[in-house]
Protein backbone atom coordinates (compact mmCIF):
# COMPACT_ATOMS: atom_id res chain seq x y z
CA UNK A 1 0.00 0.00 0.00
CA UNK A 2 1.44 3.43 -1.04
CA UNK A 3 1.49 6.12 1.83
CA UNK A 4 -0.40 9.30 0.92
CA UNK A 5 1.69 12.18 0.60
CA UNK A 6 1.33 14.40 3.36
CA UNK A 7 -0.58 17.63 3.19
CA UNK A 8 2.25 20.25 4.51
CA UNK A 9 0.43 23.37 4.77
CA UNK A 10 -2.59 22.04 6.50
CA UNK A 11 -0.14 20.53 8.85
CA UNK A 12 2.03 23.65 9.28
CA UNK A 13 -0.96 26.17 9.57
CA UNK A 14 -1.50 24.04 13.36
CA UNK A 15 1.78 23.38 13.96
CA UNK A 16 5.27 24.89 12.01
CA UNK A 17 7.11 22.60 14.45
CA UNK A 18 5.44 20.02 14.29
CA UNK A 19 5.44 20.03 10.63
CA UNK A 20 8.91 20.18 10.68
CA UNK A 21 9.52 16.70 12.91
CA UNK A 22 7.55 14.58 10.44
CA UNK A 23 8.92 16.45 7.55
CA UNK A 24 12.57 15.37 8.98
CA UNK A 25 11.62 11.65 9.45
CA UNK A 26 10.41 11.36 6.18
CA UNK A 27 13.90 12.72 4.59
CA UNK A 28 15.56 10.54 6.40
CA UNK A 29 13.46 7.46 5.35
CA UNK A 30 13.71 8.67 1.49
CA UNK A 31 17.53 9.08 2.11
CA UNK A 32 17.78 5.55 3.83
CA UNK A 33 15.95 4.27 0.91
CA UNK A 34 13.15 3.19 3.37
CA UNK A 35 9.54 3.99 3.45
CA UNK A 36 7.87 6.54 5.45
CA UNK A 37 4.63 6.33 7.41
CA UNK A 38 3.78 9.27 5.11
CA UNK A 39 5.23 9.88 1.86
CA UNK A 40 6.61 13.39 0.89
CA UNK A 41 4.87 15.27 -1.55
CA UNK A 42 4.90 14.32 -5.36
CA UNK A 43 6.87 17.62 -6.46
CA UNK A 44 9.74 17.17 -3.48
CA UNK A 45 9.75 13.66 -4.07
CA UNK A 46 10.92 13.98 -7.73
CA UNK A 47 13.03 16.59 -7.18
CA UNK A 48 14.95 14.49 -4.71
CA UNK A 49 15.09 11.78 -6.84
CA UNK A 50 16.49 13.62 -9.07
CA UNK A 51 19.08 14.80 -6.40
CA UNK A 52 20.11 11.12 -5.56
CA UNK A 53 20.99 10.87 -9.27
CA UNK A 54 23.03 13.76 -9.78
CA UNK A 55 25.29 13.36 -7.15
CA UNK A 56 24.39 16.57 -4.57
CA UNK A 57 25.01 15.26 -1.12
CA UNK A 58 22.34 15.79 1.64
CA UNK A 59 24.87 16.43 3.91
CA UNK A 60 27.08 18.42 2.60
CA UNK A 61 26.62 22.16 2.31
CA UNK A 62 28.23 22.90 -1.19
CA UNK A 63 28.09 26.44 -1.88
CA UNK A 64 29.82 27.94 -5.95
CA UNK A 65 31.89 30.67 -6.23
CA UNK A 66 29.87 34.40 -5.83
CA UNK A 67 29.48 36.07 -9.22
CA UNK A 68 31.66 39.54 -8.82
CA UNK A 69 29.72 42.56 -8.01
CA UNK A 70 30.57 43.65 -11.60
CA UNK A 71 29.00 40.83 -13.09
CA UNK A 72 25.89 41.23 -10.81
CA UNK A 73 25.76 44.36 -12.09
CA UNK A 74 25.75 43.54 -15.80
CA UNK A 75 23.42 40.85 -14.95
CA UNK A 76 20.62 43.11 -13.82
CA UNK A 77 21.16 45.86 -16.84
CA UNK A 78 20.36 42.96 -19.41
CA UNK A 79 17.86 41.50 -17.38
CA UNK A 80 14.36 41.89 -18.10
CA UNK A 81 13.44 41.42 -14.10
CA UNK A 82 14.71 44.68 -13.56
CA UNK A 83 11.59 46.29 -15.40
CA UNK A 84 9.11 44.34 -13.11
CA UNK A 85 11.04 45.10 -10.22
CA UNK A 86 8.93 47.92 -8.94
CA UNK A 87 5.97 45.19 -9.64
CA UNK A 88 7.83 42.70 -7.26
CA UNK A 89 8.14 44.86 -4.37
CA UNK A 90 4.96 46.66 -3.92
CA UNK A 91 3.36 43.10 -4.38
CA UNK A 92 5.84 41.18 -1.67
CA UNK A 93 8.49 43.15 0.05
CA UNK A 94 6.21 45.27 2.55
CA UNK A 95 4.49 41.83 3.73
CA UNK A 96 7.31 39.85 3.61
CA UNK A 97 9.12 42.12 5.69
CA UNK A 98 6.70 42.18 8.32
CA UNK A 99 6.60 38.20 8.69
CA UNK A 100 9.89 38.41 8.61
CA UNK A 101 11.02 36.93 5.34
CA UNK A 102 13.13 38.35 2.13
CA UNK A 103 12.36 38.69 -1.11
CA UNK A 104 14.69 37.23 -3.37
CA UNK A 105 14.94 37.32 -6.93
CA UNK A 106 17.07 34.79 -9.50
CA UNK A 107 17.90 35.01 -13.11
CA UNK A 108 17.26 32.00 -15.38
CA UNK A 109 20.09 30.71 -14.53
CA UNK A 110 19.29 30.64 -10.84
CA UNK A 111 21.98 33.36 -9.46
CA UNK A 112 20.37 35.95 -7.29
CA UNK A 113 20.39 39.54 -8.39
CA UNK A 114 18.16 41.00 -6.13
CA UNK A 115 17.40 40.41 -2.21
CA UNK A 116 16.20 42.55 0.12
CA UNK A 117 13.66 42.13 3.59
CA UNK A 118 14.36 41.97 7.06
CA UNK A 119 17.89 42.71 7.83
CA UNK A 120 18.10 40.13 10.76
CA UNK A 121 16.42 37.60 8.17
CA UNK A 122 18.93 38.83 5.43
CA UNK A 123 21.40 37.94 7.95
CA UNK A 124 20.59 34.34 8.54
CA UNK A 125 20.57 34.40 4.63
CA UNK A 126 24.30 35.08 4.52
CA UNK A 127 24.49 31.68 6.86
CA UNK A 128 22.92 29.50 4.31
CA UNK A 129 24.90 30.91 1.47
CA UNK A 130 21.46 32.66 0.37
CA UNK A 131 23.94 35.50 -1.02
CA UNK A 132 23.81 38.11 -4.05
CA UNK A 133 25.41 36.61 -7.01
CA UNK A 134 25.02 33.17 -5.08
CA UNK A 135 24.22 30.02 -7.53
CA UNK A 136 20.97 28.76 -6.31
CA UNK A 137 20.24 26.26 -8.97
CA UNK A 138 18.52 22.84 -8.00
CA UNK A 139 21.54 20.68 -8.97
CA UNK A 140 23.96 22.42 -6.97
CA UNK A 141 22.17 23.47 -3.48
CA UNK A 142 19.78 20.86 -3.83
CA UNK A 143 15.60 20.97 -3.38
CA UNK A 144 14.74 24.44 -2.80
CA UNK A 145 12.16 27.75 -3.61
CA UNK A 146 14.00 29.12 -6.63
CA UNK A 147 16.07 26.34 -8.55
CA UNK A 148 13.15 23.50 -7.80
CA UNK A 149 10.66 25.84 -9.46
CA UNK A 150 13.13 26.61 -12.10
CA UNK A 151 13.06 22.92 -13.35
CA UNK A 152 9.36 22.33 -12.61
CA UNK A 153 8.42 25.94 -14.31
CA UNK A 154 5.54 26.11 -11.94
CA UNK A 155 5.23 27.62 -7.92
CA UNK A 156 6.69 25.49 -5.43
CA UNK A 157 7.13 26.13 -1.44
CA UNK A 158 9.73 24.10 0.55
CA UNK A 159 9.17 23.45 3.70
CA UNK A 160 11.85 22.37 6.32
CA UNK A 161 13.20 18.70 5.55
CA UNK A 162 11.74 19.39 2.32
CA UNK A 163 14.68 20.36 1.54
CA UNK A 164 17.43 18.12 0.45
CA UNK A 165 20.83 19.61 2.65
CA UNK A 166 20.40 19.10 5.84
CA UNK A 167 21.78 22.37 6.59
CA UNK A 168 19.06 24.27 4.44
CA UNK A 169 16.18 22.32 7.00
CA UNK A 170 15.38 25.40 9.05
CA UNK A 171 14.09 27.15 6.56
CA UNK A 172 11.48 27.74 3.98
CA UNK A 173 11.22 29.24 0.73
CA UNK A 174 8.34 29.74 -1.94
CA UNK A 175 9.60 30.29 -5.52
CA UNK A 176 7.62 31.41 -8.77
CA UNK A 177 9.14 31.39 -12.39
CA UNK A 178 8.80 34.31 -14.21
CA UNK A 179 8.52 33.87 -17.80
CA UNK A 180 8.07 35.81 -21.03
CA UNK A 181 5.28 36.28 -21.96
CA UNK A 182 5.97 36.73 -25.50
CA UNK A 183 7.29 32.96 -26.08
CA UNK A 184 7.66 31.43 -22.52
CA UNK A 185 11.04 31.40 -21.89
CA UNK A 186 11.73 31.70 -18.12
CA UNK A 187 13.56 34.66 -17.23
CA UNK A 188 14.11 33.88 -13.71
CA UNK A 189 12.35 33.11 -10.21
CA UNK A 190 11.16 35.29 -7.82
CA UNK A 191 11.30 33.90 -4.03
CA UNK A 192 9.86 34.36 -0.93
CA UNK A 193 12.22 32.97 2.14
CA UNK A 194 12.31 32.63 5.92
CA UNK A 195 13.12 30.74 8.96
CA UNK A 196 10.49 27.92 9.34
CA UNK A 197 8.24 29.20 12.12
CA UNK A 198 7.37 32.17 9.53
CA UNK A 199 5.78 29.92 6.78
CA UNK A 200 1.97 30.52 6.19
CA UNK A 201 0.10 27.85 4.02
CA UNK A 202 -0.99 31.00 1.44
CA UNK A 203 2.69 32.05 0.97
CA UNK A 204 2.28 30.26 -2.28
CA UNK A 205 -0.71 32.24 -4.19
CA UNK A 206 0.73 34.58 -3.11
CA UNK A 207 3.92 34.86 -4.70
CA UNK A 208 2.27 33.21 -7.70
CA UNK A 209 -0.14 36.16 -8.33
CA UNK A 210 2.84 38.33 -7.98
CA UNK A 211 4.78 36.84 -10.44
CA UNK A 212 1.52 36.21 -12.76
CA UNK A 213 1.48 40.13 -12.46
CA UNK A 214 4.90 41.14 -13.02
CA UNK A 215 4.51 38.75 -16.37
CA UNK A 216 1.47 40.92 -17.24
CA UNK A 217 3.69 44.34 -16.92
CA UNK A 218 6.30 42.58 -19.19
CA UNK A 219 3.55 42.14 -21.69
CA UNK A 220 2.10 45.81 -21.64
CA UNK A 221 5.36 47.14 -21.64
CA UNK A 222 6.31 45.25 -24.70
CA UNK A 223 3.34 46.07 -26.71
CA UNK A 224 4.11 50.15 -25.67
CA UNK A 225 7.65 49.47 -27.23
CA UNK A 226 6.32 47.63 -30.12
CA UNK A 227 4.01 51.10 -30.87
CA UNK A 228 6.99 53.40 -30.47
CA UNK A 229 8.90 50.76 -33.18
CA UNK A 230 6.23 50.57 -35.52
CA UNK A 231 6.04 54.22 -35.22
CA UNK A 232 9.59 54.73 -37.08
CA UNK A 233 8.87 51.68 -38.73
CA UNK A 234 5.53 53.04 -41.16
CA UNK A 235 7.41 55.93 -43.07
CA UNK A 236 10.26 53.56 -43.46
CA UNK A 237 8.39 50.72 -45.20
CA UNK A 238 6.26 53.28 -47.52
CA UNK A 239 9.47 53.66 -49.52
CA UNK A 240 10.41 50.29 -50.09
CA UNK A 241 9.17 48.16 -53.19
CA UNK A 242 9.17 44.05 -52.28
CA UNK A 243 9.53 42.32 -48.95
CA UNK A 244 10.05 43.78 -45.77
CA UNK A 245 9.91 43.51 -42.01
CA UNK A 246 10.78 45.56 -39.18
CA UNK A 247 11.69 43.81 -36.26
CA UNK A 248 12.56 45.00 -32.15
CA UNK A 249 16.14 43.56 -31.20
CA UNK A 250 15.15 40.14 -30.11
CA UNK A 251 12.88 39.55 -33.81
CA UNK A 252 9.54 40.48 -32.81
CA UNK A 253 7.46 42.25 -35.64
CA UNK A 254 6.61 45.61 -35.36
CA UNK A 255 5.36 45.87 -39.25
CA UNK A 256 5.56 43.76 -42.30
CA UNK A 257 5.27 44.97 -46.01
CA UNK A 258 4.44 43.42 -49.38
CA UNK A 259 4.67 40.04 -47.41
CA UNK A 260 2.83 38.32 -44.83
CA UNK A 261 2.53 39.09 -40.94
CA UNK A 262 5.31 37.08 -39.48
CA UNK A 263 5.15 37.38 -35.47
CA UNK A 264 8.51 36.68 -34.79
CA UNK A 265 12.36 36.05 -36.64
CA UNK A 266 14.37 34.04 -34.56
CA UNK A 267 17.73 36.60 -34.71
CA UNK A 268 21.21 35.33 -34.27
CA UNK A 269 22.85 36.57 -31.16
CA UNK A 270 25.03 39.12 -32.73
CA UNK A 271 23.50 40.21 -35.54
CA UNK A 272 25.34 42.93 -37.55
CA UNK A 273 24.19 44.91 -40.94
CA UNK A 274 24.84 43.82 -44.12
CA UNK A 275 23.43 40.11 -46.31
CA UNK A 276 22.37 37.71 -43.45
CA UNK A 277 20.50 34.34 -43.53
CA UNK A 278 17.56 34.10 -41.32
CA UNK A 279 15.21 31.41 -40.34
CA UNK A 280 11.94 31.60 -42.56
CA UNK A 281 13.43 34.51 -44.72
CA UNK A 282 16.15 33.57 -46.43
CA UNK A 283 18.82 36.06 -47.42
CA UNK A 284 18.31 39.17 -45.82
CA UNK A 285 19.61 42.87 -45.77
CA UNK A 286 19.70 43.77 -42.60
CA UNK A 287 20.25 47.40 -41.53
CA UNK A 288 19.67 49.01 -38.10
CA UNK A 289 16.71 51.26 -36.88
CA UNK A 290 16.12 52.69 -33.75
CA UNK A 291 14.94 50.24 -31.46
CA UNK A 292 15.13 47.56 -34.00
CA UNK A 293 16.44 46.53 -37.29
CA UNK A 294 14.95 46.76 -41.11
CA UNK A 295 15.45 43.14 -43.13
CA UNK A 296 14.62 43.46 -46.60
CA UNK A 297 13.81 39.99 -48.14
CA UNK A 298 15.76 38.79 -51.31
CA UNK A 299 13.77 37.46 -53.99
CA UNK A 300 15.25 34.12 -54.50
CA UNK A 301 13.44 31.38 -52.50
CA UNK A 302 15.34 30.52 -48.84
CA UNK A 303 16.92 26.96 -48.49
CA UNK A 304 16.05 25.32 -45.93
CA UNK A 305 19.23 24.07 -42.98
CA UNK A 306 19.52 20.18 -42.91
CA UNK A 307 20.39 19.45 -39.81
CA UNK A 308 18.16 20.24 -36.43
CA UNK A 309 19.34 19.68 -32.73
CA UNK A 310 16.78 19.53 -30.14
CA UNK A 311 18.54 19.34 -26.48
CA UNK A 312 16.69 18.39 -23.82
CA UNK A 313 19.47 17.25 -21.87
CA UNK A 314 19.13 20.20 -19.50
CA UNK A 315 16.07 19.96 -17.12
CA UNK A 316 14.38 23.20 -17.99
CA UNK A 317 16.37 24.70 -20.65
CA UNK A 318 15.56 23.27 -23.79
CA UNK A 319 16.96 24.69 -27.19
CA UNK A 320 16.40 23.99 -31.03
CA UNK A 321 19.40 24.64 -32.87
CA UNK A 322 19.19 24.91 -36.67
CA UNK A 323 22.05 24.74 -39.01
CA UNK A 324 23.36 23.90 -42.49
CA UNK A 325 25.03 25.33 -45.43
CA UNK A 326 23.12 28.77 -45.50
CA UNK A 327 23.58 29.94 -41.92
CA UNK A 328 22.74 28.78 -38.15
CA UNK A 329 20.37 29.68 -35.74
CA UNK A 330 19.48 28.78 -31.85
CA UNK A 331 16.45 29.50 -29.47
CA UNK A 332 15.71 28.72 -26.32
CA UNK A 333 12.02 26.47 -26.31
CA UNK A 334 8.93 27.12 -23.84
CA UNK A 335 7.85 24.30 -21.96
CA UNK A 336 5.03 23.12 -24.60
CA UNK A 337 7.00 24.00 -27.37
CA UNK A 338 10.11 21.26 -26.23
CA UNK A 339 6.70 18.67 -25.19
CA UNK A 340 5.86 19.44 -29.17
CA UNK A 341 9.04 18.96 -30.85
CA UNK A 342 10.44 15.81 -28.44
CA UNK A 343 6.95 13.64 -30.05
CA UNK A 344 7.44 15.20 -33.84
CA UNK A 345 11.51 14.10 -33.16
CA UNK A 346 10.07 10.82 -32.24
CA UNK A 347 7.13 10.30 -35.12
CA UNK A 348 9.20 11.32 -37.90
CA UNK A 349 6.34 9.55 -40.17
CA UNK A 350 4.33 12.88 -38.30
CA UNK A 351 1.37 13.32 -36.02
CA UNK A 352 -2.07 14.59 -36.27
CA UNK A 353 -3.32 17.38 -34.48
CA UNK A 354 -5.77 14.77 -32.74
CA UNK A 355 -2.92 12.31 -31.52
CA UNK A 356 -0.80 15.09 -30.24
CA UNK A 357 -3.79 16.05 -28.20
CA UNK A 358 -3.95 12.50 -26.64
CA UNK A 359 0.12 12.36 -26.60
CA UNK A 360 -0.05 16.10 -24.51
CA UNK A 361 -3.80 15.71 -22.55
CA UNK A 362 -4.68 12.06 -22.71
CA UNK A 363 -7.39 13.89 -24.96
CA UNK A 364 -7.63 13.89 -28.82
CA UNK A 365 -10.69 16.52 -28.96
CA UNK A 366 -8.40 19.04 -27.73
CA UNK A 367 -7.30 19.78 -31.47
CA UNK A 368 -7.68 23.61 -31.34
CA UNK A 369 -4.86 24.26 -28.40
CA UNK A 370 -2.60 21.59 -30.39
CA UNK A 371 -3.10 23.60 -33.44
CA UNK A 372 -2.61 26.76 -31.98
CA UNK A 373 0.97 25.88 -30.52
CA UNK A 374 2.20 24.63 -33.65
CA UNK A 375 1.05 27.30 -35.28
CA UNK A 376 3.31 29.44 -33.66
CA UNK A 377 6.20 26.29 -33.58
CA UNK A 378 5.62 26.95 -37.87
CA UNK A 379 6.24 30.81 -37.75
CA UNK A 380 9.77 30.52 -36.46
CA UNK A 381 10.40 26.96 -37.87
CA UNK A 382 9.36 27.52 -41.17
CA UNK A 383 9.56 25.43 -44.12
CA UNK A 384 11.28 22.76 -41.66
CA UNK A 385 7.86 21.99 -40.10
CA UNK A 386 5.20 20.36 -42.25
CA UNK A 387 1.63 19.80 -41.51
CA UNK A 388 -1.31 17.27 -42.68
CA UNK A 389 0.09 15.86 -40.49
CA UNK A 390 2.38 17.80 -38.69
CA UNK A 391 6.50 16.41 -39.20
CA UNK A 392 10.25 17.81 -39.60
CA UNK A 393 10.80 17.40 -43.68
CA UNK A 394 12.12 14.38 -44.78
CA UNK A 395 15.27 15.36 -45.67
CA UNK A 396 16.31 17.15 -42.29
CA UNK A 397 18.64 15.06 -39.83
CA UNK A 398 16.87 15.69 -36.60
CA UNK A 399 18.88 14.77 -33.16
CA UNK A 400 17.62 14.67 -30.07
CA UNK A 401 20.07 15.41 -26.78
CA UNK A 402 18.46 13.39 -24.22
CA UNK A 403 19.44 13.41 -20.30
CA UNK A 404 21.51 10.95 -19.18
CA UNK A 405 19.19 9.44 -16.71
CA UNK A 406 15.28 9.11 -18.35
CA UNK A 407 13.61 10.14 -15.45
CA UNK A 408 14.75 13.60 -15.96
CA UNK A 409 13.53 14.07 -19.52
CA UNK A 410 11.08 16.82 -19.43
CA UNK A 411 10.76 17.08 -15.48
CA UNK A 412 8.08 19.66 -15.85
CA UNK A 413 5.78 17.73 -17.95
CA UNK A 414 2.65 15.77 -17.19
CA UNK A 415 2.13 14.72 -20.83
CA UNK A 416 1.12 10.77 -21.04
CA UNK A 417 3.33 10.66 -23.94
CA UNK A 418 6.30 11.96 -22.10
CA UNK A 419 5.38 9.61 -18.62
CA UNK A 420 5.39 7.15 -21.19
CA UNK A 421 8.97 7.98 -22.63
CA UNK A 422 10.30 8.37 -19.25
CA UNK A 423 9.29 4.88 -17.75
CA UNK A 424 10.54 3.45 -21.12
CA UNK A 425 14.14 4.78 -20.54
CA UNK A 426 14.23 7.15 -23.07
CA UNK A 427 17.65 9.20 -22.23
CA UNK A 428 21.16 9.18 -22.41
CA UNK A 429 22.62 11.04 -24.33
CA UNK A 430 22.35 11.51 -28.13
CA UNK A 431 19.31 10.25 -30.40
CA UNK A 432 19.35 10.97 -34.81
CA UNK A 433 16.17 10.47 -36.48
Amino acid sequence: MVNPPMNVARLAAVDAMQAARLLSEVRDAALAGQRARIAPRPVIEQSWGRMLRSGVDPDRDFRSGLLSCDEVRRRREESPLRQVLPVLRQGLLSVADAAQHIMVVADADGRVLWREGASPVLRKADGLGFELGADWREDVVGTNGVGTAAVVRRPVQVFASEHFVRSHTSWTCTGAPITDPRDGRLIGVVDVSGPLETMHPATLAWVDSVAKLAEARLRELHRDSLERLRAVAAPVLARLAGRALVVDRDGWSAAVSGMPYVRRVALPKSLAPGRRWLPGLGSCAVEPLAGGWLLRVAEEPAGAPARIVLDLARPGRAALTVSGAAGSWSRELSPRHAELLYLLALHRSGRSAAALAEDLFGDPSRRVTVRAEMSRIRRYCGELLQHRPYRFREDAEVEMLLPGDPRDLLPFSTAPAIARGRAAGRGGGREAR
